[in-house]
């Protein structure tokens, strides 16, 4: 009991000790602490955005200052200043916070101003966190105290972007407001509609003076309408953008047609507050963006509060939201900076040196540098915790986590919620934060917005684009062709062409939904077919808007162009000249190829073998003297050929055989029936070209018509040596080479060229042929520059076309066939044994496994008899005899008790043949001395 009250004393003891250590440091940390800390905040307080934040700026330093659990007895004391959209003002107001040791500037909310801060911010080693400057271009890399509290605008152009591609809209015009913010936003807007090809095709700034200039806006939307694209992005500020939307309205732009996405600075105020029913007029229809905030139990009480604050006459916004939790970053990397034993210590800024005016009310003498500054700002950089905008974390580009933004349609007197888009998933109808918790999913089918009201109260997407109301006609390229001009020709005396092209152009033109001002622009001199690829490269370099003709869409030409849907089928064909060939007194021998003749041939004799070894030794039709066995092998081979074999098969191995054979041989018949038969009554033709291999594997010249693709094929994409290819202008040059042949100079073994124009050349020349078959294939499109919605909108227009059998008709009106195209394309293949291989391989394999088993029966039967007079040597018996025994096994007769079996009934007719049959063998066996 003693040694008890010991060691509870003792314990007594060390729980003091560790009491007033404990105390000891709570002293000193308590005594680290200073009683308040400065905070400075820079906006401007008379904007919509400034009123809000001025509220929850200041809310929140009470909600810091009441919880003892942050800062452990420290206040904030903060104190605003007002910048009033100035940079030089912003500047002298931030210099005047560095005479009051102020640990971090909250603002600003300009970008512009914020340009200008943060240099100060860098020299005096102050972090400054900004709750509304979302410039992409302020980043770490330049100014390194400069926290961004706020999504950047390089997120809000990637949502604008991704809108855009998914409504299939490829051009935008880019309206902005001419400052770091406006330009730098269009920016970054420029590079993620590229990543997607599509591109701004006109963007314009306004004049950020003090003042809005109507005219000026005036003029700039004057020039819009008159432009191609009716997709419209505004990023401005409150006054500019309801000025553009003001002047819109009274040019007619916020009619149906017109689209206009506007970004967060809209949200923001009708966030904030109530609009007359006049303005929400002007922006019906309107796709809106806003900074996305979860919704959270937090949220909705201080939006409570809020409401009890304004009493309903200001509403609260996201950016007011990211305010109030700036005050809380910075009180929380405070609280972290003390714990570590940070110091709010400052050293004088000794950089001005002379320069510093004594005489101002600026005391420059008195700015310092924030020595522990570099400390606090890692500890707002490692700031983790959830505010009332949501999570706030910073990646390591220093952008929060998770940027999400809600998409919104202006309808009525409010906003419609039409989707979400994040960094995550891309755009979707469900919330971010339940996407979150799922693998992320950016493909094209899960990127989904609810119904969009657009602009003229309609639910159809608008097209995005018209024809450019500007007196501008599109320029088409239409080549001249000097042959076949069929396809496309000048109508003398006009500017007006004729042909199969350019009646499909102007068919399908005039099913469009709207009219194409245009004109025809001839390409060429006249006297030979121009260069398509150069009539192609015209429309990359904006000399033409369009192409029509007989253009060939291949892959070169898509890499710089689109083209319409394929109006026309072609491909290379190999024209030749062919010889007539005559029957003669051979033909019959003509279906099969010599190598097919002795393959059949050589199975013919190998059945026959085979079913002599199964039936040998049980079918007597296949006994008797070796001449005899010979002749009616061969008999019995030949004989199913016209299925009048009389021997019969008796073993089931045999039945198995023959019943193959002859399907095999049926196919054979039937086969050189056929083939037989169009020999000798179809006209046959030669030619000693086969096709494009035969060309290719040759040396002779081949021709192919001026200004086609077929050049560029042959060379480069088949490997023909250009030597030998000889340009040809006219289908009469076509066959006067073609008739001189390749040992004239001049002539050719071929011409490869595609099958519009030999269809054309064939019907009027018939002594040449296509031989071979088509070895591309491709087809006729019209072209026009990338990403041209016309050449969508044509596409559709030659489908309907097609379907409604127009254009047959007009195929059929300028494409008309001879007699000469019938049986066109030479074919000399005969019947091949790659025709019938898989019969013979099926056959071979059943004989081998017929004769296998014959064989495994006939060793069971050895190993189980025993011989008749053992050898005097067992070595002797166990080489040869067996070998020998094996041998005569083969031969013998087999005894009908020991057939299991196989014994079948007959009929009396068939006993007394085959008696008749045996008395007559054995005769022969009497007579010839050497019978076996």
């Amino acid at each position: 009991e003693k040694s008890f009250l010991i060691e509870m004393n003792s314990f007594r003891v060390v729980c003091w000790v560790v009491w007033c250590l404990g105390f000891v440091r709570a002293a000193n940390v308590s005594s680290s602490r200073p009683a308040i800390v400065n905070i400075g905040a820079i906006f401007n307080l008379d904007s919509i955005l400034g009123k809000v934040a001025k509220i929850t700026l200041e809310e929140a330093v009470k909600d810091v200052n009441a919880d003892t659990s942050i800062l452990h007895g420290t206040k904030i004391v903060l104190t605003m200043q007002n910048s009033n959209y100035s940079g030089f003002l912003g500047m002298v107001q931030a210099l005047r916070f560095m005479e009051t040791d102020v640990v971090a500037i909250i603002g600003p909310q300009s970008s512009v101003v914020a340009h200008i801060i943060s240099h100060v911010a860098n020299e005096l080693r102050v972090p400054l966190l900004s709750f509304a400057a979302t410039d992409p271009t302020l980043t770490s890399l330049q100014f390194p105290f400069f926290v961004r509290t706020t999504q950047s605008d390089l997120y809000q152009m990637k949502a604008v972007a991704e809108i855009i591609d998914y409504y299939g809209w490829k051009e935008v015009i880019a309206i902005y407001v001419d400052d770091d913010y406006g330009r730098n936003g269009v920016a970054a807007l420029d590079d993620e509609l590229a990543a997607r090809r599509c591109r701004i095709s006109f963007k314009e700034g306004i004049n950020s003076g003090t003042e809005v200039n109507r005219g000026e806006i005036t003029s700039l939307l004057v020039k819009v309408a008159l432009m191609q694209s009716r997709v419209i992005v505004l990023h401005a500020q409150t006054d500019y953008g309801f000025m553009v939307f003001n002047v819109a309205r009274y040019l007619g732009m916020t009619n149906n047609g017109y689209v206009w996405i506007v970004t967060d600075w809209l949200s923001s105020l009708l966030d904030s507050a109530s609009l007359p029913s006049e303005t929400m007029d002007v922006l019906q229809g309107v796709l809106v963006l806003r900074q996305h905030t979860p919704d959270s139990d937090r949220k909705r009480g201080f939006v409570s509060r809020w409401n009890k604050l304004t009493g309903g006459s200001l509403g609260l916004h996201s950016y007011g939201l990211y305010a109030y939790d700036s005050v809380w970053l910075v009180a929380r990397a405070l609280d972290a900076f003390f714990s570590q034993g940070g110091v709010l210590s400052s050293t004088n800024y000794t950089s001005l040196g002379g320069a510093a005016d004594k005489g101002s009310d600026l005391n420059l003498d008195a700015m310092s540098i924030f020595d522990n500054g570099t400390l606090l700002l890692k500890n707002i950089l490692q700031s983790d915790f959830v505010g009332l905008s949501g999570r706030m974390k910073f990646e390591a580009d220093r952008s929060i986590i998770h940027p999400a933004y809600d998409v919104l349609n202006v309808v009525g007197t409010g906003l419609r919620r039409v989707g979400y888009w994040s960094n995550y998933s891309g755009l979707s109808i469900v919330s971010p934060e339940i996407l979150y918790a799922k693998p992320p999913n950016r493909s094209s089918a899960n990127q989904k917005l609810y119904s969009v009201i657009w602009p003229g109260e309609t639910l159809s997407k608008p097209r995005g684009w018209v024809f450019p109301n500007n007196g501008r006609q599109l320029r088409i390229g239409v080549p001249i062709r000097v042959s076949y001009r069929e396809f496309v020709s000048p109508v003398k005396g006009t500017e007006m062409f004729k042909g199969f092209c350019v009646d499909v152009f102007t068919a399908a033109l005039n099913l469009l939904p709207y009219a194409v001002p245009y004109q025809f622009v001839p390409f060429g001199d006249g006297h030979k077919n121009p260069s398509y690829t150069e009539l192609i490269r015209l429309i990359t370099t904006g000399y033409f808007d369009g192409a029509i003709g007989d253009i060939a869409i291949v892959t070169n030409r898509t890499r710089v162009v689109d083209f319409t849907q394929p109006y026309a089928a072609s491909g290379l064909v190999v024209v030749a000249p062919f010889t007539k060939i005559n029957s003669g007194g051979w033909a019959f021998l003509q279906p099969f190829t010599p190598l097919m003749w002795i393959v059949t041939a050589c199975f013919f004799l190998f059945i026959g073998i085979v079913i002599w070894i199964l039936e040998h030794r049980i079918n007597d039709e296949f006994r008797g003297p070796p001449r005899q066995q010979i002749i009616t092998l061969l008999w019995f081979s030949l004989s199913t050929l016209f299925f009048s074999h009389r021997e019969n098969t008796m073993s089931g191995l045999g039945r198995f055989v023959m019943l193959l054979w002859l399907f095999v041989v049926l196919i054979l018949t039937s086969s050189y029936t056929a083939s037989l038969t169009s020999i000798l009554t179809v006209q046959q033709l030669s030619s000693p070209i086969n096709g494009i291999d035969s060309l290719k594997a040759g040396d002779e010249p081949i021709g192919y018509q001026v200004g086609s693709f077929a050049e560029h094929y042959l060379t480069q994409d088949i490997g023909i040596s250009k030597s030998r290819l000889i340009a040809l202008g006219t289908p009469e040059e076509y066959a006067m080479a073609l008739k001189l042949g390749p040992k004239k100079r001049g002539g050719v073994a071929a011409i490869v060229d595609e099958r519009p124009y030999v269809e054309i050349f064939l019907s009027s020349q018939c002594t040449f042929r296509i031989v071979g078959q088509e070895f591309t294939r491709s087809g006729w499109g019209f072209a026009f520059p990338r990403d041209s919605p016309l050449a969508e909108d044509m596409s559709t227009a030659i489908l309907q076309l097609s379907e409604t059998g127009d254009l047959q008709r007009i195929h059929d009106k300028w494409m008309t066939r001879s007699s000469c195209l019938d049986n066109a394309e030479i074919d000399s293949d005969r019947l091949q044994l790659k025709s019938f291989w898989g019969l013979f391989l099926i056959c071979g394999i059943a004989c081998f496994v017929a004769l296998l088993l014959h064989f495994l029966q006939i060793m069971f039967q050895l190993w189980k008899s025993p011989p008749s007079e053992p050898p005097s040597s067992t070595t002797a018996w166990s080489i040869s005899g067996r070998f020998q025994r094996f041998l005569s096994l083969i031969d013998e007769k087999e005894d009908p008790s020991r057939s299991n079996g196989r014994k079948r009934e007959r009929s009396l007719d068939d006993q007394l043949v085959r008696q008749s049959k045996r008395v007559q063998l054995q005769l022969q066996t009497e007579m010839t001395p050497n019978s076996t």
